[in-house]
């Protein structure tokens, strides 16, 4: 089970809601809950079937910025890790 907390300032607003149910929907294996209180999102996931940076994609898409609290599952991390560059 992976867990993801994050806040996305506006998301309370029932349209911005409705529209991050929309998007999340097709995500396989996940579960959220809205703080409409705090503006936060709490999700798990079964398997890693998406990456924060897809999250992070949705969110942004909604025209929100959000914030992920604590640390982020390495499951969760894009699998390409950047070469250092030989000067």
């Amino acid at each position: 089970m992976f867990e993801l907390e994050v806040y996305a300032a506006g998301v309370r607003d029932l349209n911005k809601i409705l529209e991050l149910e929309h998007q999340l929907a097709v995500v396989a294996g996940l579960r959220y809950k809205v703080d409409r209180n705090h503006d936060l999102v709490y999700m798990e996931l079964e398997e890693p079937t998406v990456t924060f940076r897809e999250i992070r994609a949705i969110f942004r898409k909604l025209g929100l910025e959000p914030r992920f609290i604590g640390a982020i599952p390495p499951e969760l991390r894009p699998k390409t890790k950047t070469q250092p560059l030989i000067a």
